[in-house]
């Protein structure tokens, strides 16, 4: 599995580039272990987001030597010791010299919905965090709409939602931008512009509204369409049972990606805003300046004019002109399944993103396709090199909005085949669910175009190719966490580590349902773990989860507006970049830039006792190497957290069958009757069953059972399903 780096490109040479543009001397400020926590002391590491009732559950002892004999408490709320064992007598690896012993904590038994905190004693002493044992909907419905709250932040235009840090409406000139050609840009990968001037070309165009990729204030069509895709892909697997802020903002999102795709001239917009300015100086850009985003349409200086008031916008390729089939398999892919949402509740709206959907599609040059394919100006902010997959997902989303709105799907289910075909021979194998590479939900969305179109025969894949790709694509994340002291299952030492899990908890999700086999929903459950605190680190890497979780991130509307302790106004939902490459971080972290708010207060590292294995996690503003947050990897995280939901509930994890002899009496008024009632559980383990008295039925007593969630009715019995 690979992770491509999109932010250490972008935001390495932002900096660099805002030192030359300004004239500063940037030092390389060092780090220094913080005296709070001593090396020695043990850690105990768990999930801090919380455990559901029937699933596997393990914490993380960290230990400064070997200990033996050592035995834990498992402490509810009010103090009482609800469970006690001991802990794993071999230690599973070592994690760095610091902490040479990591043992395991197994405590499965704990079932009730509470909340708990482990205590360990014996050769050692170490508390947890707290943490609860709580219900799917309860701990992945908090991470949705968590990450939707992130979602609204990150708004650009007149339509923004104030939140916890007071956001307000920003860059209300892109209502009226210019399209100018593509600008040159330094070799060596470089996003300093070589051009003394840019040269427009067109406008003004509407591209107001949409979000913020990332901590900086560019907007990407590239990542846009992904998010949106995410979020929409999230509410279908939801449904009724998805916050409305989902929907809210999947269709907000939407909104711009309309504006983006021009039907009438068949023009795609690729972006708008510049990341730096260029090597004259004579021009800055977005990274060059750290402000709120309001503050951008009333500033008149010269050099900024491309950096804020009248930031530039760039097209995808010319008007009429053929799209990069990644883009175009994407955003045609977001139109799709906004119309499949849309198809029942507002069939006018779903016609118009179905034929959005379909315009574009239409539009991709996938004969000769671009090399490199289209991203973002510089290509090296976003580097991607797959393309299959995209028009995979585009295919399978308008084949199944297609079936939604009476159309013949047939046409796009055999495109939809042809290009899975096509990944799978060239494609497969060189990375999982993320950014950069969508294939999973196009399989998934794939299998069940083809179900719902009677399965036809002559297509270029077969569903079982489909499902083992699914497979293999968990396999790898399962095989890497197998041997991994924390069971991560993505590479810690590589970009993107955050994204990457949570999407192969998506994809576990994904495999589940399309191959019937719940066989590595325990390796999902061992990501969400260490995303949420049962890592190294002892931090969440979502903002606002947790009682540790990142309090620096770098994002200027949470540095300036928001809190330095994780108090009060944070960017509730933001997913980090999370831990990296030791290396990336050689020479220390950048000097502030002008309006950063020092965070942490003195720059103290609180997590250097923690690297290791070649991976370093630092939370500061300045780390863009471990602590910036982005669109891509938070929707990412929602729809990790949904399909997990949604499995949850259709796993028929704690089923059971419950059987009376007799099945009827009678008895006189007044006296009492008894009659045994046995059940026996049919999937999961042993949970408390209620029942209670119902209404009198042909004048004789009857029992049923009071089921907690839903009942299926099969046959003569019921089977509830918790």
């Amino acid at each position: 599995m690979s992770a491509q780096p999109p932010r250490q490109e972008r935001q390495l040479r932002a900096v660099v580039a805002a030192v030359a543009a300004t004239g500063v001397l940037a030092t390389l400020a060092g780090t220094t272990a913080s005296p709070a926590e001593a090396v020695s002391a043990s850690r105990i590491r768990v999930d801090q987001a919380g455990y559901l009732p029937g699933e596997a559950k393990q914490a993380y002892l960290m230990t400064g030597s070997a200990v033996s004999g050592a035995s834990f408490s498992v402490i509810d709320s009010s103090g009482a010791t609800v469970l006690s064992g001991n802990v794993g007598s071999t230690s599973i690896g070592s994690w760095n010299s610091a902490y040479p012993d990591v043992y395991p904590v197994s405590f499965t038994g704990l079932t009730t919905p509470g909340t708990y905190r482990i205590e360990v004693s014996g050769g050692t002493t170490a508390s947890s965090p707290s943490f609860t044992v709580k219900s799917a909907e309860s701990l992945y419905g908090e991470l949705v709409a968590d990450g939707v709250t992130f979602f609204q932040t990150q708004r650009d235009g007149s339509d923004v939602i104030a939140g916890a840090l007071n956001r307000q409406a920003s860059h209300l000139h892109d209502a009226s931008a210019n399209v100018y050609a593509w600008p040159s840009f330094e070799s060596g990968g470089s996003d300093t512009i070589t051009n003394s001037d840019l040269r427009k070309t067109g406008g003004p165009v509407d591209v107001s509204g949409g979000w913020f990729d990332a901590g900086d204030y560019l907007k990407f069509t590239h990542t846009t369409a992904y998010g949106d895709a995410l979020l929409f892909a999230a509410q279908r697997a939801l449904g009724s049972a998805a916050p409305a802020s989902l929907g809210a903002e999947a269709h907000f999102g939407e909104t711009w990606l309309n504006k983006a795709w021009n039907q009438s001239t068949r023009t795609l917009y690729l972006q708008v805003g510049i990341g730096s300015g260029n090597s004259a100086g004579t021009f800055t850009g977005d990274h060059d300046l750290w402000r709120l985003p309001q503050k951008d349409d009333s500033d008149s200086a010269s050099k900024d004019r491309y950096a804020a008031a009248h930031r530039p916008v760039f097209q995808a390729a010319g008007a009429g002109a053929k799209v990069s089939p990644n883009l175009a398999g994407r955003v045609s892919a977001a139109f799709a399944l906004a119309a499949q949402v849309d198809a029942t509740s507002d069939p006018k709206r779903a016609a118009a993103e179905y034929t959005a959907a379909t315009s574009l599609y239409a539009n991709a040059r996938t004969s000769n396709p671009p090399s490199p394919l289209t991203t973002t100006q510089p290509n090296g902010y976003y580097p991607e090199s797959t393309w299959h997959d995209d028009m995979e997902f585009g295919a399978a989303e308008i084949a199944l909005a297609a079936k939604a709105l009476g159309h013949d799907p047939s046409a796009y289910v055999s495109q939809g085949a042809r290009w899975a075909s096509d990944y799978l021979a060239s494609d497969s194998g060189g990375d999982t669910f993320n950014l950069y590479d969508t294939s999973a939900l196009a399989h998934a969305d794939l299998i069940k175009a083809i179900t719902a179109a009677g399965n036809p025969s002559g297509l270029a894949v077969t569903t079982a190719q489909l499902i083992a790709d699914l497979k293999k694509q968990v396999k790898t994340g399962a095989t890497k966490a197998a041997a991994d002291i924390f069971h991560a299952g993505g590479n810690y030492a590589e970009f993107d580590v955050d994204s990457h899990t949570f999407g192969l908890i998506a994809t576990e999700a994904l495999y589940r349902q399309a191959g019937n086999d719940r066989s590595y929903a325990g390796f999902a459950t061992e990501q969400r773990d260490w995303l949420m605190g049962a890592n190294p680190w002892g931090t969440s890497f979502m903002v606002g989860e947790g009682s540790t979780f990142p309090h620096c991130p770098q994002h200027q509307v949470a540095n300036i507006s928001g809190s330095t302790d994780g108090a009060g106004a944070i960017a509730t939902g933001a997913v980090v970049n999370g831990p990296n490459g030791s290396g990336q971080f050689s020479g220390g972290l950048d000097s502030y830039q002008t309006g950063m708010v020092a965070c942490p207060p003195g720059g103290s590292d609180h997590f250097s006792a923690y690297t290791g294995h070649g991976s370093r996690y630092v939370d500061d503003v300045r780390s863009w190497q471990s602590s910036e947050p982005a669109i891509d990897m938070t929707g990412t995280a929602i729809l990790g957290a949904a399909l997990q939901q949604e499995a949850a509930g259709g796993d028929a994890t704690q089923d059971f069958s419950a059987g009376i002899a007799p099945a009827s009496g009678t008895v006189t008024a007044g006296p009492s009757a008894t009659t045994p009632v046995g059940t026996s559980v049919t999937s999961g383990s042993a949970q408390p069953v209620s029942f209670r008295p119902a209404r009198r039925r042909h004048g004789g007593p009857a029992l049923r059972a009071a089921r907690r969630h839903r009942g299926e009715h099969h046959g003569d019995h019921h089977v509830y399903r918790r």
